[in-house]
């Protein structure tokens, strides 16, 4: 008897799902959807997508798109119908009406890791509040005012540490993560500080894993690390809300959350610098690597970055004298390294939206519900928006020569502009002056550039490095 019921109930599921699929379809077929191919059922074409991704050259899968059916075309990742637009037009039109006509969504595997009280997947007032608060910690007169003698300390701390071979990619995580603990909470590296970014390690890995704990062991991982993570921080917060209560307490974001009059609780305060942690620490830390690898490759743009810094070194009584704000903005050259990297490396290659409601642009319909994907590699890697796209070119960026920057998004745009963007150019920039001050370098081995489940290279970017004079190398 329990057998039977089972069947039955399970023959009333496959008609209800078959009756929505059929409607669905019927609907859909009185739409003009951008052309495309959904793919196999239920898997769509996600294999295809992150077997392209896993590969030096992840470019064929949209550009085989693109050629054939044009510049925005519809597909289904990750479980879901999706449009995909590499039109610059059509993304800035995303990306503008946020909270309007699309609003942001992401795998649950990266939302149920980050916690719902995220900056990434706030909405509404909460979302415009809570942006306009991380502005103000990352604006140019902050930087200049408090964090970039922080930034250049804790960068000189651990270039000093660097001899023989060194995991470049590796190192530059260390720098990003500490630099971050130090602006979010005010901490100095050491022991806690290392051990909290050994358990993201963990935590990033399960962002793009099946978000099913008995089924993946990286997810499994991930959670377990997500807990620490949120234990630790969390004890953090308690210490310094009685810190503030008694008032002792920092200028720093852990403090403005804690005396803002909107009253966050202590799960919500933790989220928030979670994700902080995370943005902070993955993207710049591989921004740097990247735009080493570049130069590495790229001789003629590495020397005139050298000539640029040496030049700045020269002017300082000796090379532990600390950047100035007159320092970073003497550095015209090293900003179109900067451009050049974020360009071609594309560490957000795009964004994740879905559709509020059925929405008309250029002539096709998106259907309400219907997740978009808005791509700022497939724009930035356009020989139609950047001659000779994949070459690496730093020049490209002299004087805005070609006009490229009205369709140049390497940190999004509209509401969700990250608002960490001018600190992470300050980051860099002051990382290359001591990097190429200090040091020259060579690649001890061949490694690959590949970009699932992040942008990243195969073995950490090993370097074997040597110690500059002022006047040469050290003997």
């Amino acid at each position: 008897m329990e057998f039977l019921s089972s069947v039955l109930l399970l023959c009333i599921s496959l008609s209800i799902i078959s009756l929505y699929l059929l409607l669905r379809t019927s609907r859909h077929r009185n739409l003009r959807l951008p052309p495309g191919n959904l793919g196999l059922p239920f898997i769509g074409e996600t294999l295809q997508l992150i077997s392209a991704y896993k590969t030096e050259n992840p470019e064929p899968f949209i550009d085989e798109r693109v050629n054939r059916f044009g510049p925005i075309f519809t597909t289904h990742v990750f479980g879901e119908p999706t449009v995909f637009s590499s039109d610059p037009e059509t993304n800035r039109f995303i990306l503008q009406n946020e909270g309007k006509l699309f609003e942001c969504s992401y795998p649950s595997s990266i939302s149920n890791l980050l916690g719902k009280h995220s900056l990434l997947l706030m909405k509404g007032n909460l979302h415009k509040r809570m942006h306009s608060l991380t502005m103000s910690f990352a604006n140019s007169s902050i930087i200049r005012d408090h964090l970039l003698d922080d930034i250049d300390r804790l960068i000189r701390l651990n270039l000093e540490s660097w001899t023989d071979r060194v995991l470049l990619m590796e190192e530059a995580k260390k720098i990003t993560f500490e630099l971050a603990v130090k602006q979010l909470m005010s901490f100095d590296p050491g022991e806690w500080t290392e051990s909290l970014r050994k358990e993201y390690v963990l935590l990033i890995e399960g962002f793009f894993t099946v978000p099913l704990p008995l089924f993946s062991t990286t997810y499994r991982r991930a959670i377990k690390a997500r807990t620490k993570v949120a234990e630790a921080l969390g004890l953090i917060v308690k210490q310094r809300r009685k810190e503030s209560e008694e008032g002792d307490g920092k200028k720093d974001m852990l403090a403005a959350l804690l005396a803002g009059d909107d009253g966050f609780s202590d799960e919500q305060i933790v989220d928030f610098l979670l994700a902080l942690l995370v943005a902070g620490y993955e993207t710049t830390s591989t921004i740097m690597t990247l735009a080493v690898k570049f130069l590495t490759e790229t001789p003629l743009a590495l020397d005139q970055l050298k000539e640029e810094h040496d030049q700045i070194r020269a002017e300082k009584k000796d090379s532990l004298e600390v950047l100035e704000w007159n320092d970073y903005k003497s550095m015209p050259f090293t900003q179109c390294v900067v451009n050049e990297t974020l360009r071609l490396a594309n560490i957000i290659s795009g964004v994740f939206r879905r559709a509020m409601t059925d929405i008309h642009i250029k002539g096709y319909t998106i259907p309400k519900g219907w997740k978009v994907f808005a791509s700022f590699r497939a724009v930035h890697l356009d020989h139609e928006h950047f001659k000779d796209a994949r070459t690496f070119n730093p020049w490209r960026w002299q004087n805005n020569s070609g006009g490229t920057t009205n369709v140049f998004t390497p940190f999004g745009g509209g509401p969700r502009l990250c608002p960490g963007y001018e600190l992470a150019r300050v980051e860099l920039s002051v990382f290359l002056h001591r990097l190429v001050t200090q040091f020259s370098w060579v690649p001890a081995e061949e490694d690959k550039l590949v970009f699932f489940p992040t942008t990243r290279t195969q073995k950490r970017y090993p370097i074997n490095v040597k110690r500059r004079t002022m006047y040469g190398e050290a003997m």
